[in-house]
């Protein structure tokens, strides 16, 4: 598996935890850990777009 492509997994996956912990946290009325889950799924989206941009390079 490329790096690019490895690099965009990773960006999706941060991106799935961290709206899964977004929703607990809106659940549970835990502000901490909603916040916490909207920083590591804009982290993930990051991720996947510096993926994204070094697949681009490749070509």
């Amino acid at each position: 598996m490329k790096p690019s492509t490895k690099e965009q997994a990773k960006g999706k996956m941060h991106e799935v935890q961290g709206k899964v912990k977004e929703g607990v946290g809106k659940t549970t009325q835990t502000t901490s850990m909603e916040n916490q889950g909207r920083a590591e799924k804009i982290a993930g989206k990051v991720q996947k777009n510096v993926g994204k941009a070094e697949k681009d390079l490749e070509k």
